[in-house]
């Protein structure tokens, strides 16, 4: 893909889950999103949004529309990558927890436990530090996995503040991947997306330096 840094084509797998909240989110952080169905739309994105929802049902209907392939190979070879909910479930290299067969698109070395808060009913709201400017961040949980275990290469990025459930690992990144046990899209703070919209405008430069460093050079010469 050969967008420009300044408005990266961002897209959301639109299977399940709250696809229009996360469109809306990288809106307006200036991206440029897009929901992907089809291996052909995801190929002409710079980094793409896993979305909440349920994880098994998710691997499902991604391989049935010919994305689950194209998305394993897309993230092995360096595709920016979010997901949130059962988006860190399908990121994750392990998960606990889950049916025999269930399938992941990998690439975070992890083990993921899923639905380790609870039930539907069990859905709540707590803080989480992520070390980011502007404090904690208030983030809402539904039926939402944790991190149970982090390879050497993985940085946790946030832990549950408080409760019966503090100190659990609810955010992770490793290179371009980024997961969260919660969903940020669900809430009017946009500090998650926009790191993840950092992190896609990073790799679109590094990608193409030569672009990049015409675009910066007739700048200066305006």
């Amino acid at each position: 893909m050969l967008s420009g840094t300044d408005r990266p084509v961002i897209g959301v797998l639109a299977l399940q889950g709250d696809v229009r909240e996360h469109l809306a989110a990288l809106l307006e952080l200036g991206a440029d999103p897009v929901a992907v169905r089809r291996p052909e739309e995801l190929a002409a994105v710079d980094g793409v949004v896993l979305p909440g929802g349920e994880s098994t049902t998710i691997v499902k209907l991604a391989a049935r529309s010919g994305l689950l392939g194209p998305l394993r190979s897309a993230v092995r070879s360096g595709l920016p990558a979010y997901g949130s909910c059962a988006g860190m479930i399908l990121l994750a290299d392990r998960i606990l927890d889950a049916p025999p067969d269930q399938e992941t698109i990998g690439g975070i070395d992890v083990t993921v436990r899923r639905n380790a808060f609870g039930r539907q009913i069990d859905s709540f709201e707590s803080v989480v530090d992520l070390g980011l400017d502007g404090g904690p961040l208030h983030a809402v949980f539904i039926r939402a996995p944790w991190v149970e275990e982090a390879g050497e290469g993985v940085e946790v990025l946030g832990r549950v503040v408080g409760g019966a459930a503090d100190g659990r690992i609810v955010a992770v990144r490793q290179g371009n991947l980024v997961a969260t046990s919660f969903h940020p899209e669900l809430t009017g703070d946009r500090r998650v997306h926009a790191l993840f919209v950092d992190i896609v405008r990073s790799s679109v430069a590094a990608a193409h330096p030569a672009e990049q460093a015409g675009t910066a050079a007739g700048d200066e010469r305006g």
